[in-house]
């Protein structure tokens, strides 16, 4: 806010002095754009992300009926069967860098209060590198490409100083209309991975909406073969998964259940006043870390299908839960992992979307021998809900569960409902889940070296 203030007096003391108002003016206006923040997937006209027409003129064509843009939109036969090509990763490997050594004003977009890496902006970035990946490796088709879901997105090691960042990433799977891409972020010039995201995009008809076959995806060597079939692994487990409904089809094992019964005879004494037991101040009823908001989307956030980007979904939901996270626990939290998280239904420009926050799993660490600092690892729901403006039916756009460390401090969630026990335990096979995922499971190790030779 400052910046911008500071540049408009100094625009104002320029017009008042200045014998050449045009010129004044220029000067004044070209010294403002220079701050302005274009993320780095979109300034380049080659960018398949880039969008194509204006917001007014989409706007203007949907109400007509017709397309608004697109190659089919433009004279290609949609009857017409797309041939399929065979690719390999390096084809789609891409790279993106960002010197926020050399470029002060870009680093400026990408601090956080603290003066560290502001984690929801990468995210942004993460997403629009991901579809940037997945366009290429469409082509020359030009579908409709939707993140169809985050697989996960860890954070390997904490940046105690901000240095040049480097994100790339390609494709490691494909299946008929769908593929999974994954995507490193690394220091520069040390190479040193920091971070690590899994993304699995579909591909949809531009003009019927449905499933759109994409070039087929074929190792070259051991390696990308290993790549690749852990992928497809990982994903027929997920699919798996998501037909059992977890605790909506299967009740809790016995080990949940006795720590359900464990924590509900706990509420019961702290309710009861003849026990003699007070509620703890660091043990917080789930109910009460709940934190909420509310938002118009607005076509300056949109992707070049005309549905708010994914990646601004994703910053939004990270940082409600990091408000969330931070609140609850009273400390700096420090993110930790997204979990696997699905897109459920696109928002559209000029909807209203509600998001709910809601701490849903507490674990303690104490302080290791080898010197790891004792904390709570706080985890996070945010549930979001998608209404047209005249608020119609809800639709539910996906839940983002994130996982926090807030060191030194010893903060526990108490469920009180059946539900919330439920959700508690929810969080808690996330955890497991997370713990046991592991980047060398998914090949990660070899990633760079496979599709580089």
């Amino acid at each position: 806010m400052m910046v911008f203030k500071s540049a408009a007096l100094s625009c104002a003391a320029a017009l008042r002095s200045a014998r050449n108002f045009s010129s004044s003016t220029t000067a004044c206006f070209a010294n403002t754009r220079a701050l302005q923040f274009v993320p780095q997937v979109n300034i380049s006209p080659a960018s398949p992300m880039r969008r194509t027409v204006t917001w007014l003129e989409a706007l203007h064509a949907r109400e007509e009926g017709r397309p608004a843009s697109s190659t089919y939109a433009k004279g290609g036969d949609l009857n017409k069967t797309p041939e399929i090509f065979k690719r390999s990763m390096d084809e789609s490997y891409t790279t993106i860098s960002l010197p926020f050594k050399q470029d002060e004003w870009l680093l400026d977009a990408y601090v956080n209060a603290s003066g560290r890496l502001r984690i929801g902006q990468i995210f942004q970035d993460l997403d629009a590198l991901a579809g940037v990946i997945a366009y290429k490796h469409c082509a020359p088709a030009e579908p409709t490409i939707v993140t169809a879901s985050v697989d996960r997105i860890s954070l390997l090691k904490r940046l105690t100083v901000l240095e040049d960042i480097e994100l790339s990433g390609n494709v490691t799977w494909t299946g008929r209309s769908s593929m999974e891409i994954t995507i490193r972020a690394r220091t520069v010039p040390d190479n040193d991975v920091f971070l690590t995201a899994n993304f699995t995009f579909v591909a949809r008809h531009p003009i019927t909406g449905k499933s759109f076959p994409i070039n087929e995806l074929v190792p070259r060597n051991e390696a990308e073969r290993q790549i690749f079939e852990r992928a497809e692994s990982y994903n027929a487990a997920k699919k798996k998964a998501a037909k059992t409904g977890g605790l909506l089809t299967s009740p809790p094992n016995a080990e949940e259940a006795e720590i359900i019964h464990a924590m509900w005879l706990r509420q019961r004494a702290y309710e009861d006043p003849t026990s003699g037991l007070e509620l703890p101040p660091d043990v917080i009823p789930m109910k009460d870390s709940m934190m909420q908001s509310t938002m118009l989307m607005q076509p300056q956030y949109r992707n070049r299908h005309f549905k708010i980007f994914g990646g601004y979904l994703l910053r939004q939901t990270f940082e409600l839960a990091y408000c969330c996270a931070a609140a609850f626990s009273h400390g700096q939290p420090y993110f930790i992992s997204l979990d696997q998280t699905t897109f459920r239904s696109p928002v559209p420009v000029g909807s209203v979307l509600y998001l709910t926050a809601k701490v849903e799993y507490t674990q303690h660490q104490p302080r290791s021998a080898a010197g790891s600092p004792a904390g709570t690892f706080v985890q996070v729901r945010v549930d979001s809900t998608v209404r047209d403006i005249d608020h119609g039916t809800a639709e539910n756009s996906g839940s983002f569960t994130y996982t926090y460390f807030v060191e030194n401090k010893k903060v526990s969630v108490l469920p009180v409902s059946y539900a919330e026990a439920m959700e508690y335990l929810a969080g808690r096979r996330n955890a497991i889940e997370s713990r046991n995922f592991g980047d060398a499971l998914r090949g990660l190790e070899v990633l760079d070296s496979a599709v580089t030779e």
